[in-house]
């Protein structure tokens, strides 16, 4: 298996085991922390498994190919996701206008953070996602307005996330002053900066590529929701 290859097993079973909940050969991020979980193998036993994970809610996952319908699973949301990696180490960006301050942000900026992402949705964002890594960001007035941070972490790779910029604050270079924060602090451990960014997304990628990335695996996400089996069988009778 290579480094970033089924990535969100590797996590889960490596440097983010204290985060994860897992059945048979599925597991899954608490969901505090997000929604992303993954099989060991893609097929009908992972799917199984993953519902032993799934009380109620959604999960997200990250396939080779578009999502093929399962039984027990409804499909919510999906796009085409490229994975990038940085190994060049030298990131570099115009710098952003006035050289604002950059913030570390932990507990207490949970509301705010969840307030940004839920506006500008960069990517599933919950209570706890900041407890994965670094996260830096930018205010105005007080106000949080950017921000980015660190994700899903595998021996050797840390991963690139949660880069957002409020609506009235884009064009100032916040996305790339923060990203160049965080990827100084992979690179100062000595690892590889990676990021997923939907495929439909031209602009973050032209950013991507001008900060180093380059596209190192096509597949897909899926968003699912288990079925209620209830409400099948109300289907089922109905028709």
């Amino acid at each position: 298996m290579r480094p970033l290859e089924n990535v969100i097993w590797q996590a889960l079973t490596t440097r983010h085991t204290r985060f994860a909940q897992s059945f048979g050969t599925a597991r899954r991020f608490v969901p505090e922390v997000g929604p992303l979980a993954a099989f060991e193998q893609h097929g009908d036993e992972g799917y199984v498994s993953l519902a032993g994970l799934v009380d109620g809610g959604t999960v997200g996952v990250f396939l080779e190919e578009p999502y093929a319908p399962r039984p027990g699973w409804e499909f919510v949301v999906g796009a085409p996701l490229l994975q990038m990696i940085c190994e060049n180490g030298a990131a570099s960006a115009r710098p952003s206008n006035g050289h604002p301050k950059i913030e570390v942000l932990g507990d207490k900026d949970s509301p705010e953070m969840l307030e940004l992402t839920a506006l500008t949705k960069p990517g599933p964002f919950s209570t706890r996602t900041h407890e994965l890594g670094y996260y830096v960001g930018i205010r105005d007035a007080g106000k949080l307005v950017a921000m980015a941070g660190e994700r899903l972490k595998v021996p050797g790779h840390t991963e690139v996330s949660a880069v957002c910029t409020h609506p009235d604050h884009l064009g100032k270079g916040y996305a790339a002053t923060l990203m160049n924060e965080v990827m100084s602090a992979i690179r100062g451990r000595g690892e590889t900066a990676f990021l997923h960014v939907r495929g439909d997304n031209p602009r973050a990628i032209a950013l991507y590529e001008r900060l180093g990335f380059r596209i190192s695996w096509r597949g897909h996400f899926a968003v699912l929701r288990k079925r209620n089996r209830d409400a099948e069988a109300s289907q089922v009778s109905h028709y």
